[in-house]
């Protein structure tokens, strides 16, 4: 099921929705990339992930990042926190398009790290190392498109 969360919000949903967008019109560009990648991958994909880690911190604890100590949870919540409020400005940009770019940034910043994050971890799982794959192309992706954009 994680795998196809990932896949879903990280490639299927914002490349569809690119080339929805292009077949109705739109140029195809760095800033239409950004849009949709920011909805999907920041907004929706953070947003799901801050839930469920402030809901139920032990899935990502235990699962995802192997930690077997309930302290972990406490950090995972943290971290919830962090994902739901970059997540809710992803989503917004839908509605104040201006925000994109932030989103954008923000987003190219945190996936950057996260990825390089997982890259360093030398015991990874199967579920980390599609964290750390997703999270480094999308990093990509958005850095990529922010650049483009608004050089």
């Amino acid at each position: 099921m994680y795998f196809f969360v990932v896949i879903t919000f990280m490639l299927v949903l914002p490349v569809g929705s690119i080339g929805l967008s292009a077949a109705s019109g739109d140029v195809l560009s760095f800033a239409l990339v950004a849009k949709w990648f920011v909805i999907w991958s920041v907004g929706a994909r953070l947003s799901l992930a801050g839930i469920r880690q402030i809901v139920q911190p032990r899935y990502t604890a235990e699962v995802i990042l192997s930690l077997k100590h309930e302290e972990s949870q406490v950090l995972v919540r943290e971290i919830g926190f962090g994902n739901l409020a970059i997540g809710i400005a992803g989503l917004a940009s839908w509605l104040f398009p201006a925000w994109v770019m932030a989103a954008a940034l923000a987003g190219a910043i945190f996936y950057c790290l996260a990825g390089f994050n997982h890259l360093l971890q030398p015991h990874r799982g199967k579920l980390e190392n599609v964290a750390m794959i997703s999270d480094l192309f999308v990093g990509f992706v958005l850095a990529t498109a922010y650049a483009g954009a608004i050089g």
